[in-house]
Protein backbone atom coordinates (compact mmCIF):
# COMPACT_ATOMS: atom_id res chain seq x y z
CA UNK A 1 0.00 0.00 0.00
CA UNK A 2 1.15 3.55 -0.77
CA UNK A 3 1.10 5.89 2.22
CA UNK A 4 2.09 9.55 2.12
CA UNK A 5 2.90 11.33 5.38
CA UNK A 6 3.22 15.10 5.59
CA UNK A 7 6.73 15.30 7.07
CA UNK A 8 6.92 19.10 7.04
CA UNK A 9 6.44 19.51 10.80
CA UNK A 10 9.27 17.03 11.46
CA UNK A 11 11.65 19.39 9.70
CA UNK A 12 10.14 22.74 10.65
CA UNK A 13 9.45 22.12 14.37
CA UNK A 14 11.97 21.02 16.98
CA UNK A 15 9.56 20.06 19.75
CA UNK A 16 5.90 19.06 20.08
CA UNK A 17 4.35 17.92 16.81
CA UNK A 18 7.73 17.90 15.11
CA UNK A 19 9.01 15.37 17.61
CA UNK A 20 5.80 13.33 17.29
CA UNK A 21 6.19 13.13 13.51
CA UNK A 22 9.90 12.25 13.60
CA UNK A 23 9.40 9.57 16.27
CA UNK A 24 6.38 8.07 14.53
CA UNK A 25 8.14 7.77 11.17
CA UNK A 26 11.29 6.33 12.77
CA UNK A 27 9.12 3.68 14.43
CA UNK A 28 7.25 2.97 11.17
CA UNK A 29 10.63 2.30 9.58
CA UNK A 30 11.29 -0.30 12.29
CA UNK A 31 7.95 -2.10 12.30
CA UNK A 32 6.59 -1.88 8.73
CA UNK A 33 8.78 -3.11 5.89
CA UNK A 34 5.84 -3.94 3.61
CA UNK A 35 4.05 -0.67 2.85
CA UNK A 36 5.63 2.06 0.73
CA UNK A 37 5.95 5.48 2.33
CA UNK A 38 6.43 8.90 0.78
CA UNK A 39 7.67 11.48 3.29
CA UNK A 40 6.47 14.73 1.81
CA UNK A 41 7.78 18.11 2.94
CA UNK A 42 7.42 21.67 1.69
CA UNK A 43 10.46 22.63 3.80
CA UNK A 44 14.04 21.64 3.03
CA UNK A 45 15.68 19.23 5.50
CA UNK A 46 18.38 20.58 7.80
CA UNK A 47 21.52 18.93 9.19
CA UNK A 48 19.74 18.57 12.54
CA UNK A 49 16.42 17.39 11.14
CA UNK A 50 16.58 15.31 8.00
CA UNK A 51 14.77 12.26 6.62
CA UNK A 52 15.10 8.75 8.01
CA UNK A 53 16.65 6.16 5.72
CA UNK A 54 14.68 2.99 5.02
CA UNK A 55 14.25 0.88 1.86
CA UNK A 56 10.50 1.52 1.72
CA UNK A 57 10.62 5.24 2.56
CA UNK A 58 11.02 7.88 -0.14
CA UNK A 59 11.70 11.50 0.82
CA UNK A 60 10.09 14.09 -1.43
CA UNK A 61 10.75 17.81 -0.97
CA UNK A 62 8.83 20.56 -2.71
CA UNK A 63 10.51 23.64 -1.19
CA UNK A 64 7.48 25.87 -1.46
CA UNK A 65 7.48 26.82 2.23
CA UNK A 66 4.99 25.89 4.93
CA UNK A 67 3.62 29.42 5.26
CA UNK A 68 2.86 29.65 1.54
CA UNK A 69 1.17 26.24 1.47
CA UNK A 70 -0.90 27.19 4.53
CA UNK A 71 -2.11 30.30 2.72
CA UNK A 72 -2.76 28.33 -0.45
CA UNK A 73 -4.61 25.38 1.07
CA UNK A 74 -6.15 26.64 4.28
CA UNK A 75 -6.70 30.37 3.85
CA UNK A 76 -7.33 30.76 0.11
CA UNK A 77 -8.84 27.24 -0.18
CA UNK A 78 -7.12 26.60 -3.50
CA UNK A 79 -8.35 23.11 -4.55
CA UNK A 80 -4.86 21.79 -5.34
CA UNK A 81 -4.79 18.07 -4.45
CA UNK A 82 -1.73 17.02 -2.49
CA UNK A 83 -1.12 14.26 -5.04
CA UNK A 84 -0.13 16.87 -7.62
CA UNK A 85 2.89 17.61 -5.40
CA UNK A 86 3.50 14.32 -3.62
CA UNK A 87 2.34 11.71 -6.13
CA UNK A 88 -0.40 9.10 -5.94
CA UNK A 89 -1.21 7.49 -2.62
CA UNK A 90 -3.77 5.17 -1.10
CA UNK A 91 -3.67 6.98 2.25
CA UNK A 92 -2.52 10.48 3.17
CA UNK A 93 -1.70 11.16 6.83
CA UNK A 94 -1.55 14.75 8.11
CA UNK A 95 0.03 14.70 11.60
CA UNK A 96 -0.48 18.39 12.36
CA UNK A 97 -4.20 19.26 12.72
CA UNK A 98 -4.96 20.33 9.12
CA UNK A 99 -5.75 18.40 5.94
CA UNK A 100 -5.08 19.51 2.35
CA UNK A 101 -7.40 18.41 -0.44
CA UNK A 102 -6.71 15.00 -1.98
CA UNK A 103 -7.55 13.52 -5.34
CA UNK A 104 -8.19 9.91 -4.38
CA UNK A 105 -6.19 9.22 -1.25
CA UNK A 106 -8.05 8.36 1.91
CA UNK A 107 -7.40 11.01 4.56
CA UNK A 108 -6.14 10.54 8.14
CA UNK A 109 -5.45 13.47 10.47
CA UNK A 110 -3.93 13.57 13.94
CA UNK A 111 -5.56 15.95 16.43
CA UNK A 112 -3.35 16.58 19.46
CA UNK A 113 -5.71 18.77 21.48
CA UNK A 114 -8.51 21.33 21.27
CA UNK A 115 -6.76 23.84 23.54
CA UNK A 116 -7.58 26.64 21.11
CA UNK A 117 -11.27 26.07 21.87
CA UNK A 118 -10.99 25.25 25.58
CA UNK A 119 -8.50 28.00 26.49
CA UNK A 120 -8.63 30.51 23.60
CA UNK A 121 -7.23 33.21 25.89
CA UNK A 122 -3.91 31.33 25.90
CA UNK A 123 -3.20 31.89 22.20
CA UNK A 124 -2.93 34.88 19.92
CA UNK A 125 -6.32 35.70 18.34
CA UNK A 126 -5.13 35.11 14.77
CA UNK A 127 -4.04 31.55 15.64
CA UNK A 128 -7.33 30.83 17.42
CA UNK A 129 -9.30 32.10 14.42
CA UNK A 130 -7.20 30.02 12.04
CA UNK A 131 -7.51 26.80 14.05
CA UNK A 132 -11.25 27.30 14.56
CA UNK A 133 -11.60 27.22 10.78
CA UNK A 134 -9.02 24.59 9.87
CA UNK A 135 -9.56 21.92 12.53
CA UNK A 136 -13.36 21.52 12.19
CA UNK A 137 -12.88 21.33 8.41
CA UNK A 138 -10.14 18.71 8.83
CA UNK A 139 -12.16 16.46 11.14
CA UNK A 140 -15.15 16.67 8.79
CA UNK A 141 -13.14 15.78 5.69
CA UNK A 142 -10.97 13.11 7.32
CA UNK A 143 -11.91 9.49 6.80
CA UNK A 144 -10.37 8.75 10.19
CA UNK A 145 -8.93 10.74 13.10
CA UNK A 146 -6.09 9.80 15.41
CA UNK A 147 -6.35 11.35 18.89
CA UNK A 148 -3.32 11.23 21.17
CA UNK A 149 -5.38 10.73 24.35
CA UNK A 150 -8.85 9.75 25.47
CA UNK A 151 -9.31 13.34 26.69
CA UNK A 152 -8.70 14.66 23.17
CA UNK A 153 -11.08 12.06 21.74
CA UNK A 154 -13.76 13.07 24.25
CA UNK A 155 -13.24 16.74 23.39
CA UNK A 156 -13.68 15.94 19.69
CA UNK A 157 -16.96 14.18 20.41
CA UNK A 158 -18.28 16.83 22.79
CA UNK A 159 -17.16 20.00 21.04
CA UNK A 160 -17.04 19.07 17.34
CA UNK A 161 -19.64 16.26 17.40
CA UNK A 162 -17.28 13.76 15.77
CA UNK A 163 -18.69 10.21 15.73
CA UNK A 164 -16.71 8.19 18.25
CA UNK A 165 -16.21 5.33 15.77
CA UNK A 166 -14.29 7.75 13.54
CA UNK A 167 -11.58 8.22 16.20
CA UNK A 168 -8.71 5.98 17.27
CA UNK A 169 -6.86 6.85 20.47
CA UNK A 170 -3.15 6.12 20.07
CA UNK A 171 -0.79 7.21 22.82
CA UNK A 172 2.52 8.73 21.90
CA UNK A 173 5.68 6.85 22.80
CA UNK A 174 8.92 7.74 24.51
CA UNK A 175 11.93 8.03 22.23
CA UNK A 176 14.35 5.14 22.90
CA UNK A 177 17.11 7.69 23.60
CA UNK A 178 15.16 9.04 26.59
CA UNK A 179 16.54 6.88 29.38
CA UNK A 180 18.09 7.59 32.76
CA UNK A 181 21.74 8.64 32.49
CA UNK A 182 23.98 6.76 34.91
CA UNK A 183 27.29 8.36 33.89
CA UNK A 184 28.34 10.83 36.65
CA UNK A 185 30.69 12.66 34.27
CA UNK A 186 27.87 13.29 31.78
CA UNK A 187 25.60 14.59 34.53
CA UNK A 188 28.34 16.83 35.91
CA UNK A 189 28.98 18.22 32.43
CA UNK A 190 25.31 19.10 31.85
CA UNK A 191 25.03 20.68 35.29
CA UNK A 192 28.12 22.82 34.72
CA UNK A 193 27.13 23.85 31.20
CA UNK A 194 23.62 24.94 32.20
CA UNK A 195 24.56 26.35 35.60
CA UNK A 196 22.30 24.00 37.56
CA UNK A 197 22.06 24.01 41.36
CA UNK A 198 20.46 21.23 43.42
CA UNK A 199 17.80 20.67 44.35
CA UNK A 200 16.19 22.06 41.20
CA UNK A 201 12.80 21.77 39.54
CA UNK A 202 12.69 21.36 35.78
CA UNK A 203 9.91 22.39 33.36
CA UNK A 204 10.13 21.47 29.67
CA UNK A 205 7.84 23.19 27.16
CA UNK A 206 7.44 26.20 24.92
CA UNK A 207 6.87 29.35 26.97
CA UNK A 208 3.24 30.31 26.42
CA UNK A 209 0.25 30.94 28.71
CA UNK A 210 -1.26 27.44 28.54
CA UNK A 211 1.82 26.03 30.26
CA UNK A 212 0.88 28.03 33.40
CA UNK A 213 4.47 29.10 34.08
CA UNK A 214 3.49 32.29 35.91
CA UNK A 215 1.78 30.20 38.57
CA UNK A 216 4.73 27.79 38.62
CA UNK A 217 7.07 30.71 39.31
CA UNK A 218 4.78 31.95 42.08
CA UNK A 219 4.68 28.46 43.61
CA UNK A 220 8.45 28.18 43.36
CA UNK A 221 8.79 31.53 45.13
CA UNK A 222 6.89 30.03 48.08
CA UNK A 223 8.63 26.63 47.95
CA UNK A 224 12.18 28.01 47.86
CA UNK A 225 11.60 29.74 51.20
CA UNK A 226 11.22 26.34 52.87
CA UNK A 227 14.48 25.00 54.38
CA UNK A 228 14.11 21.77 52.38
CA UNK A 229 12.64 23.40 49.28
CA UNK A 230 14.11 23.71 45.78
CA UNK A 231 16.94 26.15 45.21
CA UNK A 232 16.39 26.64 41.48
CA UNK A 233 13.68 26.53 38.82
CA UNK A 234 14.90 25.64 35.33
CA UNK A 235 12.67 26.21 32.30
CA UNK A 236 13.73 24.56 29.04
CA UNK A 237 11.81 25.78 26.01
CA UNK A 238 11.70 28.48 23.39
CA UNK A 239 9.61 31.61 23.67
CA UNK A 240 6.24 30.94 22.09
CA UNK A 241 3.64 33.70 22.40
CA UNK A 242 2.20 35.94 25.10
CA UNK A 243 5.20 35.06 27.26
CA UNK A 244 5.92 38.52 28.68
CA UNK A 245 4.08 37.80 31.94
CA UNK A 246 6.39 34.86 32.68
CA UNK A 247 9.51 37.01 32.64
CA UNK A 248 7.70 39.80 34.47
CA UNK A 249 6.81 37.37 37.28
CA UNK A 250 10.48 36.53 37.78
CA UNK A 251 11.33 40.21 38.08
CA UNK A 252 8.35 41.01 40.29
CA UNK A 253 9.26 38.25 42.74
CA UNK A 254 12.99 39.01 42.70
CA UNK A 255 13.92 35.53 41.44
CA UNK A 256 16.42 36.52 38.76
CA UNK A 257 19.15 34.41 40.40
CA UNK A 258 16.92 31.40 41.10
CA UNK A 259 15.08 30.97 37.79
CA UNK A 260 17.04 29.91 34.72
CA UNK A 261 15.68 29.96 31.16
CA UNK A 262 17.60 27.54 28.93
CA UNK A 263 15.74 28.21 25.65
CA UNK A 264 15.44 25.15 23.37
CA UNK A 265 17.48 22.18 24.58
CA UNK A 266 18.77 19.75 21.95
CA UNK A 267 17.35 16.21 22.03
CA UNK A 268 20.83 14.84 22.79
CA UNK A 269 20.96 16.80 26.06
CA UNK A 270 17.45 16.01 27.30
CA UNK A 271 18.15 12.63 28.96
CA UNK A 272 20.92 14.08 31.12
CA UNK A 273 18.85 17.18 31.93
CA UNK A 274 15.83 15.12 33.01
CA UNK A 275 18.04 12.76 35.01
CA UNK A 276 19.81 15.61 36.77
CA UNK A 277 16.54 17.27 37.78
CA UNK A 278 15.22 16.63 41.27
CA UNK A 279 11.64 16.99 40.00
CA UNK A 280 9.70 17.80 36.85
CA UNK A 281 6.80 20.25 37.04
CA UNK A 282 4.06 20.23 34.39
CA UNK A 283 1.41 22.65 35.72
CA UNK A 284 -0.39 23.24 32.41
CA UNK A 285 -3.92 24.58 32.26
CA UNK A 286 -4.63 21.95 29.62
CA UNK A 287 -2.72 19.28 27.71
CA UNK A 288 -3.76 16.92 24.97
CA UNK A 289 -1.01 14.50 26.00
CA UNK A 290 2.01 15.81 27.94
CA UNK A 291 5.24 14.48 26.43
CA UNK A 292 7.55 15.85 29.19
CA UNK A 293 5.67 13.80 31.81
CA UNK A 294 6.40 10.45 30.14
CA UNK A 295 9.94 11.54 29.23
CA UNK A 296 10.52 12.26 32.92
CA UNK A 297 9.13 8.80 33.79
CA UNK A 298 11.66 7.26 31.40
CA UNK A 299 14.51 9.10 33.12
CA UNK A 300 13.37 8.28 36.65
CA UNK A 301 12.49 11.88 37.49
CA UNK A 302 9.60 12.37 39.95
CA UNK A 303 6.75 14.44 38.55
CA UNK A 304 4.18 16.90 39.79
CA UNK A 305 1.58 17.83 37.20
CA UNK A 306 -1.75 19.57 37.04
CA UNK A 307 -5.16 18.02 36.57
CA UNK A 308 -5.54 19.95 33.30
CA UNK A 309 -6.76 18.06 30.25
CA UNK A 310 -5.18 14.64 29.70
CA UNK A 311 -2.47 14.91 32.37
CA UNK A 312 -4.24 12.75 34.99
CA UNK A 313 -4.91 10.15 32.27
CA UNK A 314 -1.27 10.06 31.18
CA UNK A 315 0.31 10.33 34.64
CA UNK A 316 -1.97 7.85 36.41
CA UNK A 317 -0.69 7.16 39.92
CA UNK A 318 2.92 8.00 39.01
CA UNK A 319 2.78 11.76 39.72
CA UNK A 320 1.55 14.18 42.33
CA UNK A 321 -1.57 15.88 40.94
CA UNK A 322 -2.48 19.48 41.73
CA UNK A 323 -5.29 21.65 40.36
CA UNK A 324 -3.84 24.13 37.84
CA UNK A 325 -5.01 27.14 39.90
CA UNK A 326 -3.72 25.84 43.27
CA UNK A 327 -0.52 27.81 43.79
CA UNK A 328 -0.08 26.80 47.42
CA UNK A 329 -0.74 23.13 46.61
CA UNK A 330 1.87 23.24 43.86
CA UNK A 331 4.40 24.84 46.21
CA UNK A 332 3.81 22.12 48.82
CA UNK A 333 4.19 19.42 46.16
CA UNK A 334 7.50 20.90 44.98
CA UNK A 335 8.87 20.89 48.53
CA UNK A 336 7.69 17.33 49.09
CA UNK A 337 9.18 16.05 45.85
CA UNK A 338 12.66 17.45 46.35
CA UNK A 339 12.86 16.62 50.08
CA UNK A 340 11.07 13.29 50.64
CA UNK A 341 13.15 10.42 49.26
CA UNK A 342 10.40 7.91 49.99
CA UNK A 343 7.91 9.80 47.79
CA UNK A 344 10.57 10.22 45.12
CA UNK A 345 11.34 6.50 45.04
CA UNK A 346 7.67 5.53 44.95
CA UNK A 347 6.89 7.86 42.06
CA UNK A 348 10.04 6.82 40.21
CA UNK A 349 9.03 3.15 40.33
CA UNK A 350 5.45 3.91 39.34
CA UNK A 351 6.70 6.00 36.42
CA UNK A 352 8.84 3.14 35.17
CA UNK A 353 5.84 0.82 35.46
CA UNK A 354 3.70 3.09 33.26
CA UNK A 355 6.23 3.25 30.43
CA UNK A 356 4.77 0.17 28.79
CA UNK A 357 1.78 2.31 27.77
CA UNK A 358 3.99 4.72 25.84
CA UNK A 359 5.96 2.72 23.27
CA UNK A 360 6.61 4.10 19.80
CA UNK A 361 6.76 0.71 18.08
CA UNK A 362 3.36 -0.16 19.53
CA UNK A 363 2.03 3.25 18.45
CA UNK A 364 3.44 2.78 14.95
CA UNK A 365 1.73 -0.61 14.56
CA UNK A 366 -1.55 0.98 15.63
CA UNK A 367 -1.07 3.69 12.98
CA UNK A 368 -0.44 1.04 10.32
CA UNK A 369 -3.66 -0.70 11.37
CA UNK A 370 -5.54 2.59 10.92
CA UNK A 371 -4.01 3.12 7.48
CA UNK A 372 -5.10 -0.34 6.34
CA UNK A 373 -8.60 -0.04 7.79
CA UNK A 374 -9.11 3.34 6.14
CA UNK A 375 -7.86 2.09 2.78
CA UNK A 376 -10.40 -0.75 2.77
CA UNK A 377 -13.46 1.54 3.02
Amino acid sequence: MRITIDYTSAIAQGAGIGRYTRSLVAALARVDATDRYTLFSVERPTPERGFPVAPNMRPLVRPIGNRYMTILWHRAHVPLPVETLAGRADVFHAPDFSLPPTLGARRVVTIHDLAFMIHPECSVPTLVTYLNKVVPRAVRSAHHIIAVSQRTADDLVERLHVPREKISVIYLGVDPSLRRVEDPARLAEIEARFGLRHPFVLAVSTIEPRKNYERLIEAFAIAQQHPDGPRQLVIAGRKGWLYEGVFAAVERLGLGEQVRFLDYVADADLPALYTAADALAAPSLYEGFGIPVVEAFACGTPVVCSTGGSLPEIAGDAALLVAPDDTRGLANALVGLVSDEGTRATLRNRGYARLGLFDWDTAARAHVQVYHQVAKH
